[in-house]
């Protein structure tokens, strides 16, 4: 086992071989003169302790101490201080300025020996307590990553079995995904909405839109899947789907403590039908009462809808939805969020055509 390094810096040649003599048989020593040569050491070795004499010349111990401290370098190098000084006022600077202690001159062979050992030992014990501690929180972020990993294996599942019921919206789930991502990279780009974003996680975010549609579970097949128009009546059904998607978003998310995933896939089930203008459902929202997920899923969803075949409407070329949802700039749908979009909208066109089913 490597013996510990300790570099002994004073001005007093006596002091310095007295040192020496008293630590050589358990530790590497390095004697210098001056803190300036200190530094000049400590760029070819680490050591693991220096004891700093504090009365020298050209630069004292405290100044060499403030400088171990302000340097990124030598920040962590742990010293003592050892002084003839041995007035309290004296012994607190030391202390303040990140000594470990304050040995008095003269001082004890066993005394000094004894704090070295000791202090030596605690440094060993912090550092192993870091590397215990970096390790169970990689393990810890593992094992939380795997837990989630399943997590969104079973609502992936569960979001694809609502789109399996639903047979004329083959796809909706993975395309809106993606222009959510778009246009959320974008806008943060853009600088829009950094208050309302400051605290979103994007790895929950966007993965939470796939619930959108969950509530449409409870619609009966026969609305669902209607070859035609709905009625009025069938029409004011399928919208509540909306609040058995929230119901049972905050169901499941009552299991989750509180997971940020369910908080964004709720605003995105229960407010993506909500309208800028007020016109809206299921709650008649307007402006930036809408929450920013509404808002965002209110583009990606109408867009995706106009691409998509239905049995009572062919499909809307990109071109011809990406001129529809800009005409509803400030009547359907956020403007600044319309601005975004026209930005990008080559790319929604992308997604289109690597998503889409023949």
């Amino acid at each position: 086992m490597d013996r510990k390094k300790i570099i002994v810096v004073d001005d007093n040649l006596t002091n310095r071989t007295v040192c020496k003599n008293i630590l050589k048989t358990y530790y590497e020593v390095y004697p210098v003169p001056s803190a300036s040569k200190m530094f000049e050491l400590m760029g070819r070795i680490q050591p693991d302790l220096v004891l700093l004499d504090v009365d020298m010349p050209e630069m004292n111990g405290y100044e060499a101490a403030r400088i171990l401290k302000n340097s990124s370098e030598y920040k962590d190098v742990p010293f003592l201080f050892v002084s003839a000084n041995s007035d309290e006022q004296s012994e607190m600077q030391g202390l303040n300025l990140g000594a470990l202690d304050y040995i008095y001159k003269p001082f004890a062979s066993a005394l000094l020996l004894r704090r070295i050992e000791t202090h030596l030992s605690l440094i060993e014990s912090k550092k192993e307590l870091r590397v215990l501690n970096d390790s169970m929180q990689k393990m810890l972020v593992q094992k939380m990553a795997q837990v989630w990993k399943l997590q969104n294996g079973v609502l992936n599942i569960i979001a694809e079995l609502v789109e399996f019921r639903d047979k004329v919206t083959g796809g909706h789930i993975v395309r809106t995904q993606a222009y959510l991502g778009c246009l959320v990279e974008q806008f943060l780009e853009d600088g829009l909405y950094l208050e309302e974003t400051a605290l979103w996680d994007l790895d929950f975010v966007i993965p939470s839109a796939q619930l959108h549609d969950l509530g449409k579970i409870g619609i009966s097949d026969a609305i669902l899947n209607k070859p035609g128009k709905l009625d009025d009546e069938e029409f004011e059904i399928m919208k509540s789907h909306v609040q058995i998607g929230v119901e049972a978003i905050n169901q499941i998310g009552e299991t989750a403590d509180d997971h940020g995933f369910f908080r964004h896939a709720e605003l995105f089930a229960g407010t993506h039908h909500e309208k800028w203008d007020g016109t809206g459902y299921p709650n008649r929202l307007a402006g930036l009462d809408i929450p920013l997920e509404g808002r965002l899923m209110a583009i990606a969803d109408v867009y995706d809808a106009l691409i998509s075949a239905r049995p009572y409407k062919k499909p809307f070329t990109p071109s011809e939805a990406a001129r529809i949802i800009i005409e509803g700039r400030g009547t359907h749908f956020d403007p600044q969020l319309v601005d975004v979009f026209s930005e990008i909208s080559d790319q929604f066109e992308e997604i289109v055509e690597e998503n889409q089913k023949p």
